[in-house]
């Protein structure tokens, strides 16, 4: 990927300790490919190794919802911003030195209604929930890594 080409970052990277467990911040994280993120309580699950969300969109979450809405509420891995996850199902994406194939759109669960009535609602229409993908080719990445479509 030429660095030119590059429209975004990576914002923030989260890990969950455990399956329903609080989501740690973290700078970097370490990716398998087949398999998911090191350390996190999804490491393995299917199709559902990364889940992604877009940083413009939960701007405008907190400008309908209220300051309130932090990002880390949607229970994501990655914040990324400058890119549009929607409609890319099957699409390739390069985040540093890994490769991620998005493998469809993370439905909003009642979960995100309990932690803020409404959430779920809001990120409902049209991949305001973000993606879920499996990772092709693993790494690490970090904070400020570029993020772009490869294919």
């Amino acid at each position: 990927m030429n660095p030119a080409e590059v429209p975004g970052a990576v914002e923030r990277i989260w890990l969950k300790r455990v399956r329903r467990g609080p989501m740690d911040p973290r700078p970097s994280a370490s990716l398998v490919a087949g398999e998911g993120i090191v350390g996190d309580a999804n490491r393995g699950r299917s199709q559902r190794q990364v889940t992604l969300i877009e940083a413009e969109l939960w701007q405008q979450l907190a400008e309908e919802l209220g300051p309130a809405v932090d990002p880390v509420m949607r229970r994501a891995n990655l914040l990324v911003r400058g890119l549009s996850l929607a409609d890319s199902r099957l699409r390739t994406l390069a985040i540093g030195p890994c490769r991620l194939r998005v493998m469809g759109e993370t439905r909003p669960c009642r979960l995100m209604e309990e932690t803020l009535p409404g959430l779920q609602a809001a990120l409902d229409p049209a991949w305001r929930g973000g993606v879920y993908a499996v990772v092709l080719t693993g790494g690490t990445i970090q904070l400020g890594d570029p993020v772009g479509w490869a294919d």
